[in-house]
C-alpha cells in the first residue's frame, strides 16, 4: 500500500492499546509501520535499481525484528532528548517492541493484499506473492482510518467545551474500530474477488482454452474487477461487475495478440531492466515497437549504417481502462523501454518516463 495507509494504520495500532502499556507507543507504531519503505531510497539510483530493491530485504520476515529494534533506537534516543519533560506515562521497553513489532509486520500483510506483491521470503525465496484483493491506494481505507483518529479529538474537543474531565487515553475504541474494519473490508474484497474468478471459469470469455486468469482491483469499488485471461495466442481483459453478474468483453477491441519474438526483444530480456522486470511482471508483455521513442529517454545517436529499436515491457495488471487506454500514445504504469542496437546492444533504459543512468 501507499505510504498513508500505513502510517495511519500504525497510527491506529498504537492507539488500539497499546498506549495504554507504555508511552511513546504510537510513534513506535507509526514509525515500524513506515519502516519497510526506505528502500524507496533506491530510486536515487535510477528507476530499474528502483524495481529491483524495492519490496526487497527490508520487507520480508526476517526484517521484521530488526526493524522493531531499530525502532527502539530511535525512541530511546527521542526519549533521552526529551527526559526532562513530562511524558504521558512510563515507558516499558518490552511492550514497545511488541508494538514495533506488530506495525512492522502490518506493513508486510498490507503490501501482500495489493496486486504488485511483496516477498517475504527474500532473499531464500525471491518469489513474488499478491493477494490482489486491494487496489495500492483505497479510498475507503483513508476514510476509515482518519475517522478512527479525528473523531477523539473532535469529542475531546466537546469535553473541554462542557466542562468533561480529560480522559488520559482516548480513542481506543474508534482505533480497534477503524482496524477491524480494515479486516472487515479486506475479506470481503477477497470474496468478490474469488466470485470474479469463479465467472471467469464458469463462462469463458476467450476464444481459446484459457491457460491462466486473473481478477485485478479496482478502488473503491469492491464488485468491480479487471479480469486477464491468457490463451496459447493472445490476452483476453475483461470487466467484471461480481454485483450483477456481468461480464464486460469486447472480443475483438479486448484482444491483445502475443507479440512475435525479434532479436531485439531477446536482447533487451537479457539487459538489466529486462531480467528484473521478468522476475516480477508476473502479467509481462514484451513489445517491439521499432524506431519509435521511448517517453522520458532520447534515441540513441547513431551512424547511419546502424539502426535501432524501443522494446516495451508492460504488465497487464496495472493495465486499467482508467489509467491508459492500449494502442495509445499513452501507456501503463510501471512500463519499461529499452533501446536495442542492431538486434544486440542495449543502448539505453528507462520505466515511468525516468532514463537509467
Amino acid at each position: 500500500m501507499e505510504p498513508i495507509t500505513h502510517f495511519l494504520t500504525g497510527a491506529c495500532i498504537g492507539r488500539a492499546g497499546f498506549n495504554r502499556k507504555t508511552a511513546y507507543a504510537t510513534l513506535a507504531a507509526v514509525l515500524a509501520a513506515e519502516a519497510a519503505d526506505v528502500d524507496i531510497f533506491w530510486g536515487f539510483a535510477g528507476p530499474v535499481e528502483e524495481l529491483k530493491r524495492h519490496r526487497g530485504i527490508t520487507h520480508t520476515f526476517w526484517a521484521v525484528p530488526v526493524v522493531a529494534g531499530v525502532v527502539m533506537g530511535a525512541v530511546w534516543l527521542v526519549d533521552r532528548w526529551r527526559r526532562k519533560q513530562p511524558r504521558n506515562g512510563e515507558v516499558h521497553w518490552g511492550w514497545l517492541y511488541l508494538t514495533a513489532l506488530v506495525a512492522a509486520l502490518s506493513h508486510i500483510l498490507l503490501d501482500w493484499t495489493n496486486n504488485y506483491g511483496v516477498r517475504p521470503f527474500f532473499p531464500l525465496n525471491p518469489h513474488w506473492y499478491a493477494g490482489s484483493f486491494m487496489f495500492i491506494a483505497e479510498p475507503v481505507i483513508w476514510a476509515l482510518l482518519f475517522l478512527a483518529l479525528f473523531m477523539p479529538w473532535v469529542l475531546g474537543l466537546a469535553d473541554r467545551e462542557i466542562g468533561a474531565r480529560k480522559q488520559q487515553f482516548r480513542g481506543r475504541g474508534w482505533a480497534i474500530f477503524a482496524l477491524c474494519g480494515w479486516v472487515v473490508l479486506g475479506c470481503w474484497r477477497w470474496a468478490e474477488r474469488a466470485q470474479a474468478l469463479a465467472m471467469l471459469e464458469n463462462a469463458p470469455i476467450a476464444t481459446e482454452p484459457a491457460l491462466r486468469m486473473t481478477a485485478e482491483p479496482y478502488p473503491v469499488n469492491p464488485f468491480r474487477w479487471h479480469a486477464i485471461v491468457e490463451t496459447k495466442d493472445f490476452y483476453q481483459t475483461a470487466e467484471i461487475d461480481t454485483r450483477t453478474d456481468s461480464i464486460e468483453s469486447d472480443s475483438r477491441g479486448d484482444v491483445l495478440y502475443k507479440p512475435a519474438g525479434t532479436a531485439a526483444v531477446e536482447a533487451a530480456k537479457q539487459t538489466p531492466l529486462g531480467r528484473v522486470y521478468l522476475d516480477w511482471g508476473t502479467w509481462a508483455v514484451v513489445r517491439d515497437l521499432g524506431p519509435d521513442p521511448a517517453p522520458g529517454m532520447n534515441p540513441p545517436s547513431l551512424p547511419p549504417d546502424r539502426r535501432w529499436t524501443t522494446v516495451e515491457f508492460t504488465d497487464l495488471r496495472f493495465d486499467y481502462s482508467f489509467l491508459a487506454t492500449r494502442g495509445s500514445r499513452g501507456h501503463a504504469p510501471l512500463s519499461g523501454w529499452v533501446y536495442i542496437v542492431d538486434g544486440h546492444a542495449d543502448a539505453g533504459e528507462a520505466m515511468d518516463g525516468r532514463e537509467q543512468r
